[in-house]
């Protein structure tokens, strides 16, 4: 880099080398130096050493728009802050970190910079983006029992005995489930917030749950699934105990029916697609944006499954040739999937109509999956997990393994799984099951040891043969 007194003509002529920088030090003025990029835009900086002995340089700014006359004098005032212990470049950090504590000056700031953080993927506490589901179920929760207590609050002077009188509030309310949820909420916002060295204490931290939460352990009995499968099986009109007239759609039906079929989450159900079916391979692979687990999902489809898929889609009222489209849109665009608590609603007034107390649509998950792994039908339970599209099962061996090392979907066991159920669940809501199970117990145990099984009501059904 070369040095000499420089002067408005001389930096006027200055013209940097096609593809490289220039640097020219004023001779004039300890420090200073003239940098013209590669792109022709000639920029002043101060270069001095740091108390610590490193080499600094701090951007002043561009010429012309700062003369020289102007660059000569803010380099001395800035000398002159050095000389008495300041530095330009920690200055100049303390500024942004007061000016972004000034943007996020309340917990309601501090919250959206956190929900854009999220969107964007920039803030991924579990080296995962939230899935919109989860960000629209919090931001609910937030606006319904955060933002009106803690709102307009200065971040600076919410406690942990302010997050605690939240709490206690909602738990007084009679609101207990969701106060472990508010909490999870404000303890990731400080942790975000401690990220971005806006705090450096979680108020949310350091004492337990308010709520101990129970798990659920309901299923529907064989009597109660025989009530909801005559409910649900074709378009008749059902009535309340007390004789008054329920609308169901056929639509939601069939979801529900295919929400016991196959076991899978109700926004899975809801949320397919044409496009993610494949009838000639009898498989639904659901996309991994819509799984907890974030990856791909596939799901053996039973007969009765795909004719039930069959006729959702011809009530869809979309194009035949359509090869994308929701299988059970909304009433008011055949372009949009329903929501998942188009079920809950739907399932609340059949059972006013059955006569059921205190089932829900997850509880027939749970029915389904305590059945496979019962003395019904002995699926493992590794098998199980992979039919329901948990992660964490690692069927006794190592989890690293599972995650790193086997890719496998496991899918002829998982179609017997589905297949057994299907054979079960048609004999409890018709009959009853016969035989004690003993007929379906053999026809799973024959599936999992590789023999030829061809299923009754569908030849066409891809089954396992042995070798």
């Amino acid at each position: 880099m070369s040095s000499e007194i420089l002067t408005d003509r001389l930096i006027h002529s200055l013209k940097p080398t096609p593809g490289q920088r220039l640097e020219l030090s004023d001779a004039g003025c300890s420090g200073l130096v003239l940098r013209a990029t590669r792109r022709g835009i000639k920029v002043w900086v101060l270069r001095y050493r740091r108390h610590d002995g490193r080499c600094a340089r701090y951007r002043l700014g561009e010429y012309p728009q700062m003369s020289l006359r102007s660059a000569r004098l803010e380099a001395g005032r800035l000398r002159n802050l050095i000389h008495s212990g300041g530095d330009p470049l920690r200055e100049q950090q303390d500024a942004r970190d007061a000016a972004r504590k000034d943007a996020v000056a309340t917990f309601g700031n501090l919250l959206e910079a956190y929900w854009l953080a999220c969107e964007t993927g920039e803030w991924q506490p579990k080296r995962k983006i939230k899935r919109v589901s989860t960000l629209l179920y919090e931001k609910r929760l937030a606006a319904r029992h955060i933002e009106p207590v803690l709102g307009a609050t200065p971040i600076s002077t919410i406690k942990r005995s302010t997050v605690k009188a939240l709490l206690r509030d909602m738990v007084a309310k009679g609101i207990r489930a969701q106060t472990n949820r508010v909490q999870a909420i404000i303890r990731q916002v400080f942790n975000f917030a401690i990220n971005e060295e806006i705090v450096e204490v979680n108020p949310a931290m350091g004492f337990p749950s308010l709520h101990a939460p129970k798990p659920r352990l309901k299923v529907w009995r064989d009597h109660e699934l025989r009530s909801l499968w005559a409910a649900l099986d074709g378009d008749h009109v059902l009535r309340t105990q007390t004789g008054v007239e329920i609308h169901v759609s056929r639509q939601v039906r069939i979801a529900l029916q295919l929400a016991i079929l196959l076991l899978q989450r109700r926004s899975e159900i809801v949320g397919m697609d044409i496009g993610e079916l494949d009838f000639e391979q009898a498989v639904w692979i659901i996309p991994p944006e819509r799984m907890k687990t974030s990856k791909p999902h596939q799901v053996p489809l039973p007969p009765l499954a795909i004719k039930l898929i069959k006729e959702a889609i011809s009530l869809s009222k979309l194009p035949s040739d359509r090869q994308i489209g929701p299988v059970f849109p909304t009433p008011q665009d055949n372009t949009r999937p329903m929501k998942g608590e188009a079920l809950t609603r739907a399932m609340d007034r059949i059972r006013d109509s059955i006569g059921v107390e205190d089932r829900t649509v997850h509880d027939l998950r749970r029915t389904g999956s305590t059945a496979l792994t019962s003395e019904r039908l002995g699926i493992s339970p590794f098998i199980r997990s992979k039919v329901l599209g948990h992660g964490s099962d690692a069927g006794g061996g190592a989890q690293v393994s599972i995650a790193h090392y086997d890719a496998n979907e496991y899918m002829s066991a998982k179609r017997s799984a589905l297949a057994a159920w299907q054979t079960l669940l048609l004999h409890i809501v018709s009959k009853g099951e016969p035989n004690g199970g003993k007929r379906q117990t053999g026809i799973i145990r024959g599936m999992l040891f590789g023999l030829e099984v061809a299923n009754d009501s569908d030849p066409s059904y891809p089954c396992i043969r042995g070798a």
